[in-house]
């Protein structure tokens, strides 16, 4: 039964990763990029001012928690378990692997760490907005995102539906000792958070 799953990720992937052009290699490039989502991560920090005001401190120590710990523990439990090479990495389909400027990344690649990161921030702003749009919005930017590591050649699809189930769970769980927290500060400081 592994065997034939790890087939299909790779048939997957190698369909994927196939559907490529010089248009779209720029594009994914620039998705997959860090750097180039700050104007997103700003405008996220003024939301969070706008509608938060004075609990926006405590729900950035949160997102940096919910990423934190969705990154690290990507690669201690899985990528440092597993040892699924990345399929740019893998002898057996390396030649067939559609990669941009020689980068293919570390050795591992399951689970996918930016699958893992952007699906737990989605899941943990999510529930805090209470905004079907922006909930839709979070989730298909986590979703390009991710898709973006198939079509670079540095993940499987089953890397990237791995990360992202792990960083739903470490968003949602984050999001729970959130509220737990708020509760017990608003408790001994409501005027603060008002």
């Amino acid at each position: 039964m592994l065997e034939w799953l790890i087939h299909i990720d790779t048939r997957l992937f190698l369909f994927l990763n196939g559907l490529h052009s010089p248009f779209w290699d720029n594009v994914m490039w620039w998705i997959s990029g860090k750097k180039e989502w700050i104007p997103l991560y700003l405008f996220l920090l003024a939301a969070m001012i706008f509608r938060f005001r004075r609990r926006t401190l405590v729900i950035l120590i949160f997102v940096a928690l919910a990423i934190t710990l969705s990154d690290q523990l990507a690669v201690r439990l899985f990528k440092d378990v597993f040892h699924r090479l990345r399929p740019c990495h893998n002898p057996e389909i390396q030649n067939l692997v559609h990669i941009l400027h020689d980068h293919c990344g570390g050795l591992y690649g399951f689970v996918s760490n930016h699958a893992a990161n952007t699906f737990s921030l989605a899941a943990f702003l999510s529930p805090l907005f209470r905004n079907r749009k922006f909930s839709w919005f979070i989730f298909t930017w986590a979703a390009i995102v991710s898709y973006s590591r198939i079509y670079l050649g540095v993940h499987y699809p089953g890397d990237i539906l791995g990360g992202a189930l792990f960083g739903i769970l470490v968003g949602w769980l984050v999001y729970k000792l959130y509220n737990l927290t708020i509760n017990k500060l608003m408790q001994v400081k409501p005027e603060w958070f008002k």
